[in-house]
């Protein structure tokens, strides 16, 4: 069976009996459903507040009456939530990560570990690097250990939902974005260092991942605002107990989730962009 995304006008197409959606999302729901029963049905949108599904009109009824059951079956089933596509085990990379973290620290100089931590006086100069590399970077043993014991779990999961290497990258970015961020909001000079941020910043990634079901779920918003809320709340259990610098913590935690939730978006729309391609061939 065929779905076709044209813009076409239903007016224009005497063969073709409209089925009228309340949005982009709700017409493509409904038109795999249809799909599904074996009725062929294009998606039209006459103007920009309205969105049809063109069926044949002998076959008019019958998708009428499959979108109502569809309806039925599924208006109470609004705690149903889509589950992750990549599992829920955390990625063995992550161990590399810890074991690429104790390394660093044991066997960097002194002297570079103090060319790479974040300073104030030495960035505000122009040496901006030192965000990133001062991630990698640890005071003591139990410092390691304790980003290291909440790391190996955390970035491990997102590296599953959103495959290790792009993981790696966002949130050892987001992380330096929360050192400048820090820098920006504060006047006084300091120092610092840690992978702490990084953690921060996979939490927020996991909980972004959410965002996807804007596309692809009839109850997206009760759905988004709960994992929201849960992993706010485990930012705040882990990020802001103990002596770490709680700005930088809730930094990461925000620049993870802005950075997830674009990355995401942009990948659940590539899929559904890939089903629709082989729904219409």
């Amino acid at each position: 069976m065929e779905l076709s995304m044209e813009s076409v006008d239903a007016d224009a197409n005497s063969a073709a009996a409209p089925i009228a959606a309340r949005s982009e999302r709700q017409a493509m729901d409904w038109s795999l459903v249809l799909v599904s029963q074996g009725i062929e049905v294009a998606i039209a949108q006459p103007n920009p507040i309205l969105w049809q599904l063109l069926v044949a009109p002998a076959d008019h009824a019958r998708a009428l009456n499959v979108i109502r059951r569809f309806r039925l079956e599924n208006r109470r089933w609004a705690w149903r939530h889509i589950l992750p596509s990549g599992g829920i085990a955390p990625h063995p990379a992550a161990l590399i990560w810890v074991c690429g973290l104790a390394a660093i620290h044991a066997g960097l100089p002194p002297s570079l570990v103090q060319r790479g931590l974040f300073s104030t006086h030495w960035v505000r100069a122009g040496e901006w690097w030192r965000a990133f590399t001062a991630v990698g970077l640890h005071a003591d043993l139990g410092h390691l250990a304790a980003n290291s014991a909440i790391g190996v779990i955390v970035l491990g999961l997102a590296m599953t939902r959103f495959e290790a290497l792009r993981a790696f990258t966002l949130t050892w970015l987001a992380a330096a974005l929360a050192n400048f961020s820090a820098l920006a909001w504060r006047n006084h000079e300091y120092t610092g260092l840690g992978a702490s941020g990084m953690v921060m910043a996979s939490i927020g990634l996991l909980t972004s991942e959410a965002v996807t079901q804007w596309r692809f779920g009839r109850f997206a918003t009760r759905s988004i605002l709960s994992a929201f809320g849960a992993g706010t709340c485990l930012f705040v259990l882990l990020g802001t107990s103990g002596p770490g610098d709680i700005l930088v913590h809730t930094a990461g935690f925000l620049w993870g989730l802005v950075l997830g939730s674009v990355t995401a978006w942009m990948g659940s729309r590539r899929d559904n962009d890939i089903r629709v391609s082989r729904l219409r061939y």
